[in-house]
């Protein structure tokens, strides 16, 4: 996101709070639940989506309060939280869903309360959602697919280690990698020689993924497609057991500073970049609207509408960007999202770009 987004979103933010009348304390604010789906799909949950969405609500609002609780990897424990943070006076729920039957859970539950549901940023799939805000997922696979497409010489082998199928994103995701790889393996420019797909994205199964795509590929692999960043530095960790990292190009996704010190580094070749702070202040700005009962208001705010197979929801996509170690300066450090002094430690201090 540019500094000129950036202050058009701050300019949006007051524009609503006062537009919605909730920008004044009262003695009960609205109660906010902001359920995640676990640690292993992507270490950003607690780390920036939980502490800038709690940041926006009270920026807006510094009565209102926010339940926030990550369900770790269970989709019962996912919904006894929203059943929780119903009991506790919850106006609005908003909800990454860890399964599809555990959003269309979480639904059930708060429509029986006459609660409003917020889907955030993975699309809450068979079940009404009031509101959806996230990016678009399908073209972070086409940016990762391109990417390789454009860069690797005729004949290469390449493997993908996609997220998890079981809920939308990971769909996502993998349709868009394929949008993009598929046409260039019809071709014969690219082999595809390997392909798993990890549950919940967790990067211990990637690795171990990784070490039986090496094995059966003979370690004869030019560049590997991975979901995202956490999955990639475990992709790495198998490379570099076999002396193959830094020679084979890597894929990721979230731009965390974990993965852009290893493409400083030279291990990882890209990342998506995605605006989370943009993300988690249209999702405040929404979910305090749908708390305050103001459904027409929220409806203005969306960009377009998704249909998540119960019919089609108001949503705001933003999109993705493509960082390699030529533009972080640009982007991710322009931006904010990052500084120079998380990212250019240990082995990527020396990079030019830490200079």
């Amino acid at each position: 996101m540019s500094r000129l987004q950036s202050t058009f979103l701050a300019a949006s933010l007051l524009a609503v709070s006062a537009a919605a009348g909730i920008g004044q304390a009262a003695a009960d604010g609205p109660v906010i639940a902001f359920l995640m789906p676990c640690s292993t799909c992507a270490d950003r949950f607690e780390g920036q989506d939980k502490p800038l969405f709690i940041a926006a609500v009270k920026a807006l609002d510094p009565s209102a309060t926010v339940i926030a609780n990550n369900a770790q990897g269970s989709a019962e424990t996912q919904v006894s939280q929203a059943e929780a943070a119903l009991t506790n006076g919850a106006k609005v729920i908003v909800v990454s869903p860890l399964t599809e039957a555990a959003g269309a859970a979480i639904v059930d539950k708060a429509q029986s309360q006459g609660v409003p549901v917020l889907s955030y940023d993975g699309l809450l799939t068979g079940a009404p959602a009031d509101f959806f805000v996230s990016f678009q997922n399908k073209k972070v696979g086409e940016l990762q697919g391109k990417f390789l497409a454009d860069k690797l010489p005729q004949g290469s082998t390449i493997a993908l280690i996609n997220g998890s199928q079981d809920i939308a994103p990971g769909r996502e995701f993998k349709a868009g990698a394929h949008e993009a790889v598929d046409p260039v393996v019809q071709s014969g420019k690219l082999v595809l020689g390997y392909e798993a797909d990890i549950p919940q994205f967790d990067p211990a199964k990637a690795q171990a993924a990784m070490e039986q795509g090496l094995t059966s590929l003979d370690d004869k692999v030019d560049a590997v497609l991975v979901a995202n960043d956490g999955m990639a530095g475990a992709v790495i960790a198998a490379l570099t057991a076999r002396n193959l990292n830094g020679k084979v190009l890597v894929t990721g996704q979230d731009a965390t500073d974990a993965g852009l010190q290893r493409i400083l580094a030279g291990d990882q070749t890209m990342s998506v970049y995605k605006a989370i702070k943009a993300e988690a202040e249209a999702a405040a700005k929404a979910a305090l609207l749908l708390a305050a009962g103001k459904k027409d208001e929220v409806a203005a705010l969306a960009t377009t509408e998704v249909d998540n197979g119960a019919g089609k929801v108001p949503s705001i996509l933003l999109d993705p960007v493509v960082v390699t170690r030529e533009n972080i300066k640009e982007t991710v450090i322009a931006d904010g999202f990052t500084t120079r002094e998380r990212i250019c430690v240990e082995a990527a201090a020396a990079a030019a770009e830490c200079k």
